[in-house]
């Protein structure tokens, strides 16, 4: 069995996003291309956002450290550490109010032996 500190994890790629002129950093934890599940550490420096894309399909979003926004639409949901949001089906973005660490959970319908 595979263990990862989230916490850790959430320290050093605050640290990277810090660092990087994006003011960002991610890391696939588990999962991806072959697997049904994908979860990925991000990192954002605050006031930074990632810009707005379409939904990924099922995914979830908890956040670890910090506080963030999520916009979708005309809908907004203010989320911090310990919260756990359900990421709408449609177009959004991520801001982060303060510094933050989130963990995305997205299934990945239609993925081989699935």
């Amino acid at each position: 069995m595979n263990s990862t500190s989230l916490s850790a994890l959430a320290d050093e790629h605050l640290s990277a996003a810090h660092q990087h002129s994006a003011g960002r950093s991610a890391h696939t934890v588990y999962g991806g291309q072959g697997h049904a599940l994908r979860q990925t550490l991000i990192a954002l420096v605050a006031g930074r956002r990632l810009g707005e894309h379409q939904s990924p399909g099922e995914a979830t979003l908890q956040v670890l450290r910090g506080s963030v926004t999520l916009h979708a639409g005309e809908d907004t949901w203010e989320a911090s550490a310990g919260d756990h949001l359900v990421i709408p089906p449609s177009r959004h973005d991520l801001e982060a109010v303060e510094d933050a660490a989130v963990l995305l959970t997205v299934a990945l319908h239609g993925v081989p032996g699935t």
